[in-house]
């Protein structure tokens, strides 16, 4: 029988994601990025993302913490500057909450594209560096 162990603490966080992960986080958060943008050029938009979150607040389709998280970067439009970055922080709970967005439809296929090839796809100089 083996004596029990106790569990050490760790002053640091272990990080469980790979780099498939932080390039699909990458090209979420550039996508993000140009809704904000766009959302900062036609705020009439707004309404259909606030009802779209309501919507799913009543049916049960995101937890009260991320409605209210989204709610709460919608009322920053005001401050351009603290609205991206509210959009775009890179934390654990808003990557989260960017994998099932409210602001579907904001973007047309070409503004998503080009978001992504401006933004999100990472270049490798010379492939060696992976070997």
């Amino acid at each position: 029988m083996r004596p029990y162990k106790k569990k050490k603490t760790r002053s640091y966080t272990v990080k469980k994601t790979g780099f498939k992960d932080e390039n699909i986080d990458r090209q979420i958060v550039a996508i993000h990025q140009a809704m904000g943008q766009k959302l900062l050029a036609n705020p009439a938009l707004v309404d259909g993302v606030v009802e779209r979150l309501n919507e799913w607040r009543d049916t049960g389709r995101i937890h009260y913490g991320g409605y209210i998280t989204w709610i709460s970067i919608l009322d920053l439009m005001d401050e351009p500057d603290v609205f991206m970055h509210s959009m775009t922080e890179f934390t654990q709970q808003m990557r989260k909450l960017r994998r099932k967005t409210p602001f579907v439809g904001i973007l047309n296929e070409d503004e998503r594209q080009h978001a992504l090839d401006a933004h999100a796809l990472g270049e490798l100089p010379d492939l060696r560096t992976l070997l």
